[in-house]
């Protein structure tokens, strides 16, 4: 036996990272079990039946899309979106702080753009009635969802840059260590 106490579980959260971030989290995990739920029940109706629900596709094509979008909206709030490492682990901490901000910005201002765009396409779908080619139910069901996920992301972004911002340049090269400490650990 080890005389020595057994360290609490680490969490991987910062404490720079944003508390609602557990909405993120949550909608993960339901989407995910719903993709889940949605597959098995279809395999199994199709093994027993050599048919399969006609709506499980256009369902499960829609909670994707909705899963890439949650999930990058938390990527995004946690500062773990694609970017290219050469260039931002490079050079002064004021470089890198400025890189982070400018990318911060960028994405904030493609989600914003996409959100405007979207909007248009929602309307137009209300506007015409449009149904889904599978279920039939109305098209601007799903589309909704596109502009107010990219408001999320908008947010997500903008925190983050308001984060980085505040931040002095120490504090910046502080927490890149302490996230690249948390990445090797098991």
């Amino acid at each position: 036996m080890d005389s020595h106490p057994t360290p609490p579980p680490t969490t991987a959260t910062s404490p720079q990272e944003p508390r609602s971030l557990r909405i993120e989290d949550w909608l993960t995990v339901l989407i995910m079990a719903a993709l889940a739920l949605i597959t098995f029940a279809n395999v199994i109706v199709r093994y027993f039946t050599d048919s399969s629900f006609a709506w499980t596709e256009e369902i499960s094509v829609f909670l994707m899309i909705a899963l890439a979008l949650v999930a990058g909206s938390a990527a995004v709030a946690r500062d773990r979106h694609i970017r290219i490492e050469f260039f931002c682990e490079s050079g002064s901490a004021l470089r890198r702080r400025r890189l982070a901000q400018l990318g911060a910005l960028l994405v904030a201002l493609l989600f914003a753009v996409i959100a405007c765009l979207s909007v248009r396409v929602v309307w137009d779908d209300f506007r015409f009635e449009e149904t889904s080619p599978g279920i039939g139910v109305p098209q601007w069901w799903y589309s909704i969802w596109l502009p107010l996920l990219s408001l999320l992301i908008t947010a997500r972004a903008l925190g983050l840059l308001v984060r980085r911002t505040r931040q002095a340049d120490f504090e910046y090269l502080v927490d890149e260590a302490d996230a690249d400490e948390g990445k090797q650990q098991p």
